[in-house]
């Protein structure tokens, strides 16, 4: 017997996206530059072509201009169809916001709209080997001189470490503050003075090739500051709202995949003389997934709409990210575990798919800071900022 399963989240844009992944048979792309770690330039380049970059981007600065509900829709079925590599290859206008936002118009001719057609790569760099989460805490400073800032300091577990052509770079500027007085600078990363290498490998995404990048007295020029000295912590949280509820939808599409997949094998599949279907073991887990992710769409859901109409969500935006990404999580991992040592092989996705989206645990904020900012904004007054 077919089973039955609940609607996938719907949005005419879905049939441009399942037109694409056909065209580029995105989910074995996917798999091949997981197993031959790579930035996948040709498949960044493609999206472009397809206006499948910058979907949120304003249609002023090469975007689609779509609004958040319609982007997340996007992602879940690029994260479906194609996992994690082309949902957040999509999003790379999206992670570099503050850019386009506060960056002059000179940076984000050179720089951002390039982006949006997938020929010009731009990096994120906050985290530093001590100070991650703790952004105010970041240890990097740029010191003007002259017409210049000269930017030292050094920046880890850093996103196309070795590859972007440039980088939004975080760094202290006010010394007098001890947390804060972070500034945002747009860095082309031939400067002199950068030495930058990838890192050992990870555990998925490998195709972020992560790694460290060195800053020695870098001469970054005035007009690479991106809006005013001492408030790129401020410009870049909004920025961080919204990637986090995006992010949410990708890991859900993923996991909705691993799910899907998994109901069809189930039913098909005989043991002690009947369908694992029938057994309360397999089917009991695989009906609190089905209720759990469709809860987490809706809470995504949710949020995207009220972001879209302005509303001040970080909290329910962090609680987004976390439901999605252990909702996400403990789905594929009975998908492993239904499929047997096949689920656990290469021969199937489901063991990748896992991997990909246990960065979600980490990336953009970990879990427990996530329920850090939701318990903060619940009680204000219970917790230091």
């Amino acid at each position: 017997m077919t089973a039955v399963l609940p609607p996938l989240p719907a949005d005419p844009i879905v049939e441009e996206i399942r037109a694409f992944a056909n065209a580029w048979d995105i989910g074995r792309r996917s798999r091949e530059i997981d197993r031959s770690p790579r930035f996948p330039q040709e498949e960044f380049r493609a999206l472009g072509d397809a206006r499948l970059l910058g979907l949120r981007t304003p249609t002023a600065l090469g975007g689609r201009g779509l609004p958040l509900p319609t982007v997340g829709v996007a992602l879940f079925h690029l994260g479906y169809l194609g996992g994690t590599a082309f949902a957040k290859l999509s999003l790379q206008p999206e992670f570099s916001s503050v850019l386009a936002e506060h960056g002059s118009a000179t940076l984000v001719d050179r720089w951002f709209r390039p982006m949006a057609q997938g020929t010009c790569l731009v990096g994120n760099q906050i985290t530093e080997p001590g100070a991650g989460s703790d952004v105010a805490g970041l240890a990097a400073t740029a010191r003007l001189n002259g017409e210049s800032y000269l930017l030292s300091g050094t920046k880890s577990e850093a996103a196309f470490a070795a590859d972007a052509d440039a980088a939004i770079v975080y760094a202290k500027t006010s010394a007098a503050e001890a947390r804060g007085g972070i500034t945002a600078f747009l860095v082309p990363q031939d400067l002199p003075g950068i030495e930058r290498s990838a890192g050992a490998g990870d555990l998925g995404e490998r195709w972020q090739r992560r790694g460290t990048v060195q800053y020695r007295d870098v001469r970054v020029p005035l007009d690479h500051r991106l809006g005013e000295e001492g408030r790129g912590l401020e410009y870049v949280r909004p920025e961080l709202t919204r990637e986090r509820a995006l992010l949410a939808a990708v890991y859900l599409g993923v996991a909705r995949a691993s799910w899907d997949e998994t109901v069809a094998y189930v039913g098909e599949r005989r043991a002690f003389g009947r369908a694992l279907s029938g057994q309360e073991g397999v089917a009991f887990p695989l009906v609190e997934d089905e209720a759990a992710l469709t809860a987490s769409w809706l809470l995504v859901a949710d949020v995207l709409r009220r972001l879209e109409s302005g509303e001040s969500v970080e909290g329910p935006a962090a609680l987004a990210k976390w439901m999605a990404t252990e909702t996400a999580l403990r789905a594929i991992d009975h998908a492993i575990q239904f499929h047997g040592g096949r689920g656990y092989s290469q021969s199937l996705p489901h063991e990748q798919r896992w991997r990909d989206v246990r960065s979600g645990r980490i990336a953009h904020g970990p879990s427990e800071v996530m329920l850090r900012i939701a318990s903060h904004e619940r009680w204000p007054a219970s917790l230091p900022r």
